[in-house]
């Protein structure tokens, strides 16, 4: 019976099982790295086995294992809560980037369009806070609303300009610790609580300001500036990827990018 019914295999379940192996595929490229590796890792071995006991018509078994799958789909949602958000995210970013035209356009004017983040301000700030080793984290938003991360923090609303972002920063300030957001040309608010990543791949010398840093990119499509407290090293975060040890040069880059593809 098993072979007849492979032999009737049709186009259309190809694709379904195609489909279902990217879905995999993608769910494992997701959870890479991070402790819910684990989980999804675990969950798998309890599919297999699901369908191994389909197959031998065990109902009893079966019958439990379908209640546990069904009750579980719930959990499934709490537990992978930050890996799905970080999925739709990153969906949402793609189909923005490709689509530049989008509805709000018609509405909005040209100077809306592209957010004037002042580069030269914030480059500037870097180097100064790099040469005196003093510790920053700048997080600059993109489309992704970051108003949970603002509401930590203290509401600042100033424009950007590099004696601020020195000033916030400085060791004996009460905002130097934790981070400020930047949206479009002003600086939002200051020590920011940020959510810190759970990837374990990452290299031993990065410390909890750079695991913040790239907990926000992997949660949103902003970037991050880190300038290391302990060696005075530029990073950037994007997108779940630290760049470390930049140049004055390749920071410029990397900003620039930041408002060309905005």
């Amino acid at each position: 019976m098993f072979l007849s019914s492979f032999l009737s295999l049709r186009i259309v379940d190809v694709i379904d099982i195609l489909f279902v192996a990217y879905l995999l595929y993608q769910s494992y490229m997701l959870t890479k790295d991070t402790v819910a590796i684990n989980i999804f890792i675990a969950i798998f071995g309890i599919f297999l086995f699901w369908l191994l006991v389909k197959a031998l018509n065990m109902q009893l078994t079966g019958a439990i294992l379908q209640q546990v799958f069904s009750i579980g789909a719930i959990a499934l949602v709490v537990l992978f809560q930050p890996e799905i958000r970080r999925f739709l995210v990153n969906l949402g970013t793609k189909y923005r980037t490709r689509h530049k035209w989008r509805f709000e356009t018609l509405f909005a004017s040209d100077k809306e369009l592209i957010p004037e983040i002042k580069i030269k301000s914030i480059v500037k700030a870097c180097i100064h806070m790099s040469e005196s080793k003093t510790g920053a984290l700048i997080v600059i938003a993109r489309s992704t609303s970051l108003k949970v991360y603002v509401e930590t923090g203290d509401i600042i609303n100033a424009n950007t300009s590099s004696r601020l972002l020195e000033t916030i920063f400085f060791k004996n300030t009460p905002l130097h610790d934790g981070a400020v957001i930047i949206d479009k040309d002003r600086i939002h608010a200051a020590r920011c609580i940020l959510p810190v990543s759970e990837s374990r791949n990452l290299p031993p010398n990065l410390g909890l300001r750079h695991r913040a840093a790239l907990g926000v990119t992997e949660n949103s499509d902003a970037l991050a500036i880190i300038v290391s407290e302990e060696t005075g090293n530029i990073s950037i975060a994007d997108h779940g990827i630290i760049y470390e040890n930049l140049l004055k040069t390749d920071l410029i880059q990397h900003l620039e990018k930041l408002v060309n593809d905005d």
